[in-house]
């Protein structure tokens, strides 16, 4: 299998822990395949007309995209246990992974509005993207004792991931500030094997 790559990329990043957790970093090869909304690389689109990462070409030449779908596709592959079968598991993994994945998407797109100059940026849409990053992080507060107890899966891995990309991307926001149980739980995420083996890089 063919992975395109990014070391900085949080939704890459989560495809990765879950390459590590099942132990098949050696059926994998990784292609460095740099993408900028700015810069669109052309070479990605016969494997994924949308030029986004993460794209996993299988042996057979065909193409999957959106970490989720790779996600699934690589626990049914492996059997590694990342979604639970047990439906009710099934259903809180799977929307954990919602909340996480969505909440990269805010910050991806906070994230760009922030580096803008500052007489082109939308201050409302700061606004928004700062109440919802709030939001979240109460929620998962809320949620940590219940985070702590659960088996490590797909939705851990996504909460876990974007939790990770703030502190990469936004050293400013101080968000275990008032979220101790959170903070506690994702110390342990962090502390993964998988998770330290896909620590972001700033490798041109």
């Amino acid at each position: 299998m063919k992975l395109h790559w990014s070391p900085r990329s949080p939704f890459v990043r989560k495809v990765m822990i879950v390459i590590h957790e099942a132990g098949i970093e050696d059926r994998v090869a990784l292609v460095r395949t740099p993408v900028a909304m700015d810069k669109p690389n052309l070479d990605l689109v016969p494997d994924n007309p949308l030029i986004k990462l993460p794209t996993l070409v299988l042996d057979d030449g065909t193409a999957l995209y959106d970490s989720r779908v790779i996600c699934a596709y690589l626990d049914t592959l492996t059997g590694c246990g990342l979604l639970p079968d047990d439906a009710q598991a099934r259903l809180t993994a799977e929307r954990r992974q919602a909340l996480g994945d969505g909440f990269l998407d805010a910050l991806l797109l906070f994230r760009q509005e922030r580096n803008k100059p500052a007489e082109r940026q939308t201050p409302a849409w700061l606004d928004a993207f700062a109440l919802k990053t709030r939001a979240v992080l109460a929620a998962l507060e809320a949620e940590a004792p219940a985070l702590q107890a659960s088996g490590f899966d797909l939705g851990l891995i996504a909460i876990g991931c974007a939790l990770s990309y703030m502190d990469y991307r936004f050293p400013d926001i101080t968000w275990r500030d008032g979220h101790p149980a959170l903070a506690a739980w994702h110390a342990r995420f962090a502390a993964r094997p998988s998770v330290m083996r896909t620590q972001p890089d700033e490798t041109p």
